[in-house]
This record gives structure tokens, sequence and C-alpha cells, in this order.
């Protein structure tokens, strides 16, 4: 081999060499590089293919009644989702959704198209649905698992306990209410994808629990459907428009039920009229009509210018103020003050209030709790409707006197007939006694609060004393009377205002409110009827409603007969005698 050969073989291995090395070092550089300035990035992108990061809700308290039975429950549901990159056909995968979730296929193909990593494909799914899916074997389809509130009694308390979104959160009555302390907490945790893209969470990770807390109710599920039953017959018997009724405990304010009619069910809520969600107990103010009259006289007796005996001259059933005529359904001349409660005297009332006069009136409405929220914790509460004395005619304290003028709310008018009950104490009303933590351990109670004394203790029991005569002889209140128990009560009967702003022909809302027994009152009840038919006195329409309720609630709560057996024998042998 010549030299120059050996040359040109140098120079071609010198050649190769620096190719081979300029190769090795691009490399080099580029791994250096990817390993130091690229090093996170390429870490998550990574991560990305094994792992995924999701939100984890805790599972929502349970709403319990008195009792503890379970009211409203979370159970466990599965959800189906999709991954649209990860499929490969979306129109086909579409399809096969659409035809086994019922689901419309073009907009699902629209949210399988998208550049999303994540789509929603149906929330709480059916167990029967969620097979199905799985059945199909779609690639980039996954199943999520979830909680579902659950309401056993369907329509019971529905407006009271209200109900939650899809995503959990509370959007009415006491779900929304107690919603921060109901809804379970939300945490994160990450879910290992194999390389079949079968998720799992990795053994050494402990996930949390992350549930909320439970609430107990004041509620008592059989007074409940006690007072659910007695007002849906009611409303139907008169051909209503609605009704709701309240059950309560005068010494304490603890709400034992608080009933609506028409229902709806809270598992589906969608299906039902917005109107019926809200309740109406707490944000719908009505004139209260003839309840009113028995503040009118606890007004007149605190001011020490009346005693139950004190007279008044009823006009003979025609009392003209102004240009207009107060009128009573039936005509009366003189009558006591305890006469124009157990009659319901209209134009008493107005002669009364025309004694006391409009301040003291005024005043002793307000200490009763009119005007003004009553703080239960229930949301959407209103005020009612109580104008500043200072702005009424003449006319407008008559008005008032009787139940008109004024609008007030079912929880202010049960509160304060309570504070009548409770020797003129007036109690905050509450619907919720205690939450406790996930093994049961109490985190908050809540006692009886007592807002303020209202009348003094003579003052209630003379009321007591005349509300008693309601029930019986010729009093409006009959129908109310419970064999083997002395009852408390006052009727009520009011015009409706119409679209206008006057009064409505032919439509009332009838209504009663009482306490039972009188001698040491266990429970008041509260019922109204909005537009009855054909007949639309409180005493005909929601007396004997309260019976039913105060009936079956006093045997349920075991309160024996106050009446003695040699009276109750006597009162039988009398009604048989007419």
């Amino acid at each position: 081999m010549s030299s120059s050969e050996k040359r040109h073989i140098k120079l071609r291995l010198i050649l190769v060499g620096f190719i081979f090395f300029v190769f090795l070092g691009t490399i080099g550089a580029k791994a250096v590089y990817l390993q130091v300035f690229c090093g996170p990035w390429l870490a998550k992108k990574a991560a990305d293919q094994y792992e995924n990061s999701f939100e984890l809700a805790g599972k929502r308290g349970t709403i319990y009644d008195t009792n503890m039975a379970e009211m409203a429950v979370s159970l466990r549901v599965t959800s189906i989702a999709a991954y649209p990159g990860r499929i490969k056909d979306a129109r086909k995968a579409a399809t096969s959704l659409a035809q086994v979730l019922k689901i419309d296929r073009k907009v699902l193909k629209k949210k399988l198209a998208l550049k999303k990593s994540f789509v929603w494909i149906k929330r709480q799914a059916s167990p029967k649905e969620t097979e199905a899916v799985k059945n199909l074997k779609l690639e980039g389809v996954g199943f999520i698992s979830e909680y579902n509130r659950f309401y056993p009694n369907k329509i019971l308390a529905a407006q009271a306990l209200g109900f939650t979104g899809i995503d959990g959160n509370g959007l009415e009555g006491i779900e929304f209410n107690y919603d921060t302390y109901l809804k379970g907490a939300v945490g994160n945790f990450t879910v290992l994808r194999d390389a079949l893209g079968n998720g799992f969470i990795s053994g050494k990770e402990k996930v949390p629990d992350y549930s909320g807390k439970n609430i107990i109710l004041t509620i008592d599920q059989n007074i409940q459907y006690i007072t659910e039953k007695a007002l849906k017959e009611t409303v139907a018997d008169f051909a209503a428009r609605s009704g709701m009724a309240i059950v309560m405990v005068p010494k304490t304010g603890a709400i034992l039920a608080m009933a609506h009619f028409p229902f709806f069910n809270p598992n589906s809520f969608g299906y039902f009229n917005r109107n019926l969600w809200r309740n109406r107990a707490i944000t719908d103010p009505f004139e209260p009509g003839s309840t009113m009259k028995i503040f009118s006289a606890a007004a007149a007796i605190e001011s020490g210018g009346s005693s139950p005996d004190t007279i008044y001259f009823c006009e003979n059933g025609s009392y003209k103020i102004g240009n207009k005529v107060i009128t009573d359904s039936k005509s009366h001349g003189w009558l006591s003050l305890q006469q124009i409660i157990k009659y319901s005297s209209n134009i008493g009332a107005v002669k009364v209030s025309e004694k006391i006069g409009p301040q003291h009136l005024y005043n002793t409405l307000r200490d009763f709790g009119f005007g003004v929220k009553t703080g239960i914790d229930c949301p959407g509460e209103t005020i009612g409707g109580l104008a500043y004395y200072k702005k009424w005619t003449k006319l407008d304290t008559s008005a008032i006197s009787f139940g008109h003028g004024i609008s007030v709310s079912a929880i202010q008018l049960i509160a304060a007939v309570s504070a009548i009950a409770n020797d003129g104490v007036l109690m905050k009303p509450y619907l919720v006694k205690a939450i406790t933590d996930q093994d049961g351990r109490y985190t908050h109670r809540f006692q009886p609060r007592k807002v303020r004394r209202v009348v003094s203790a003579d003052t209630a029991r003379f009321v007591v004393k005349m509300m008693k005569t309601v029930i019986t002889g010729e009093g409006t209140g009959t129908r109310a009377a419970l064999e083997g128990y002395s009852v408390c009560g006052k009727t009520g009967t009011a015009q409706k205002i119409g679209e206008d702003g006057t009064y409505a022909k032919e439509k009332y809302i009838a209504s009663f409110v009482g306490f039972t027994p009188a001698e040491h009152p266990e429970i008041a009840i509260l019922v109204v009827i909005d537009e009855p038919s054909e007949k639309y006195y409180g005493g005909i329409v929601a007396a004997p409603t309260f019976r039913k309720i105060a009936h079956e609630t006093l045997n349920h709560m075991n309160i024996s007969p106050t009446i003695p057996a040699h009276r109750l024998t006597l009162s039988q042998k009398n009604e048989a005698r007419g």
C-alpha cells in the first residue's frame, strides 16, 4: 500500500471519527438540555400518562328527625364521564352512548369532539345504565363514584327540608340554611393508571374522611305525617287552593311539624312547579283576620283600662268610620271583652282599639313579634307588614284591630299565640336542635331561647280564659273541641287582596290557631287554608283540622286527658240531647 493510500485512509478515519463525535456531542447536549432544562416539564408530561388528579367531595351529612329517624341521606352512585382525547371514533361512541343513556346523539357528539381532557356524559346514572355502558367497552369512557341525595319519606316535610342540586349543594330549606355544616369537604387525590388505562389508588395513599356533619331536627316525622294527612283532607274537602299548618311546643319554640299542601317530592323537584318548593309558612305573608283579636284583647288588658268583663257597645252589627262601614256576621248590642273574643265581633275589636289608642296597640303587636323576623333557622323569612302607628289613619287602626291592614307569616302567628300559652313569654321558634359529627358526637346543641316577656302572666291567663270560651257554647270555634282535653283557640276569616289592590270577592283565607291542654299547654297548632270554596269561615274550615291534628298528636305524645271521666260523661250526655 502506497503512502498516498495510507494518508487517504487516515483522513477518512479522521473524518468518520469527527462526524461520530459531532453526533455523540449533539446527543449528549440534547440529553443535558432535556434533563437539566426540561426535566420538570417532561416529568409532568410523563405523569399525565399514568396519573390523574381528582377532586373528591365527601359524603353529605344525614338529616334526622327528633327521634333519629332518617329524613335525608346520601347514597353512593356512579356518574359516567369521557376523556375525548382517548376516543378514536367520537361519532360511533356518541351513537352507542346515546342509545343506552337516552341522550341526544348530536349533543353528545359535540361533547366528545371538544378539545378537553374530561367531560361529563351523565351524572348520577342508574345502576342499569351504568352496567349497559360498561358492556359497551368503549375506550375513553370512565366511571366516577359520587353521592346522590335521597329523601326516604319522599313528600314528608319537603318544604322544610328543601333539597340539593346535582353537585350536592343545598338549594332550599334546611338543606340550604345549614349547607356549610351538611356538605362534605372537597379533597384532592391521585389516581394511577396502568398500561391498559385502568385506574387505581396507590395502596400507600389513604383518602381522608371528608364527610359533612349531621343535623337533628325538632320535627317528629310521625306528627309531621299526622299534620300533612289532615291538611290534605281539608284542602280536598273544601276544594281549596292550598293549605299550611304548624305544630309547635309553646314552652320551648320547638317546631314538631311544618306542613304544606300541595306536596312535592324533593327526589325529583325539577318536575314540580317552583312555587311549591318554598316554605310558605316562613316566606309568605297574609292577612290574619280575626285571629288578631286576641292580641288586641291582650293589649287592652295589659293597658290596665279593660278586663275580660269590661263591656263595649257593638252598634247592633253596623258601625260607620269615615265613609266605610264595619259590620259583624251577627248583630250584637253590649258585649264584654270576653264575648267579643268568643263571638269574634269586628265592631267590638274596633271599640277596644279606640279605647287603647294606636300607639299602645302598635307596641303590643310589635312585642308579640309582628312586623319583625322571628329569626327561625330557615331561609327567606318575611317580616310581614305592620306600618308605624303614626302613619295609621283612624280606619287603619280599626282594620288592624281585627286583622286587616296587617300581614303576618304563619310562623309569626303561631309564635305569638304560643306566647299567650307560655304565660306571656315569647320564645324563638327553631327547627334544628343539634349538629353531630359522623361518629355521633355533638358539635352544636341549640337550647330554647327566650325572646322577651310580652305581657304579664296575669294578662296571659285572662286571654287564655277568653280563648277557652271560643270553643264552647255559641263560640265560633266549637268544631275544634277535643274529647278529654280543654282547648283554647281563635278562628280567623280574612278576605284576600286581589291584583288590583282591593279585596277580592269570594276569595278568603280561613284559619284557626290554638293550644291544648289549656291548663298546661303542650302543643300549639295553626291551620291556614287558602281560598276554600263555598264555605270559608275559619270555624267551619280550619277548626276541624285543628281537632284532627291535636287529637292524634296528643295520643302520639302519650299526653293523658285533662278532663275527669265524670265530666266527659256529662259532656257526652249534653251533646246527645243537642
